[in-house]
């Protein structure tokens, strides 16, 4: 079971702290991922839906990735524990990507459920190479690139999907 962040003191009054719990989702529980990915489509819905363009939206990808590696990183430092289960920023940049497809293919709603399941089963399961990347790579990218690649895993399966039923 993955150490907490629930015995580091000052976790309340770390601005990284609230970045990298998804401005709390992570803290809900069971499943932190989970809520924390919900949040995320939430964000992503609403940020489609408002007429984002996808370059500003794949920069937000990136920037949320960049983000989350230097607040995962400075998390990690100051509360010695690694990939604690609150942290969801790296499912908010993973969930994103797994969204990237909406743009051509639409907002339907079954897409969007498919985005979500797809993702948390990637994310999930980390079949290789997410599951290698998970236990190779360390600090804050680590936690971070298995998300990302979960969430290239899943464009892929809605294309595939799209292709074949749509």
């Amino acid at each position: 079971m993955k150490q907490s962040l629930e015995t580091w003191p000052n976790r309340w009054r770390s601005p990284a702290f609230w970045l990298a719990v998804g401005l709390g989702s992570g803290l809900m529980k069971p499943a932190p991922g989970t809520w924390g990915s919900l949040f995320a489509l939430v964000l992503g819905y609403l940020m489609i839906t408002q007429g984002v363009s996808i370059e500003v939206f794949t920069a937000a990808i990136v920037g949320v990735s960049l983000l989350g590696t230097l607040v995962i990183n400075r998390i990690e430092k100051l509360s010695g524990v690694h990939d604690a289960p609150e942290i969801v920023i790296d499912e908010v940049a993973g969930m994103w990507i797994a969204m990237l497809p909406l743009w051509h293919l639409g907002t339907d709603y079954i897409l969007i459920v498919l985005a979500f399941v797809l993702f948390r089963f990637f994310d999930i399961i980390k079949p290789w190479p997410i599951g290698w990347l998970d236990k190779q790579v360390s600090g804050g990218f680590g936690v971070m690139v298995d998300d990302i690649v979960a969430g290239i895993f899943a464009v892929a399966g809605i294309e595939i999907f799209a292709t074949l039923l749509l």
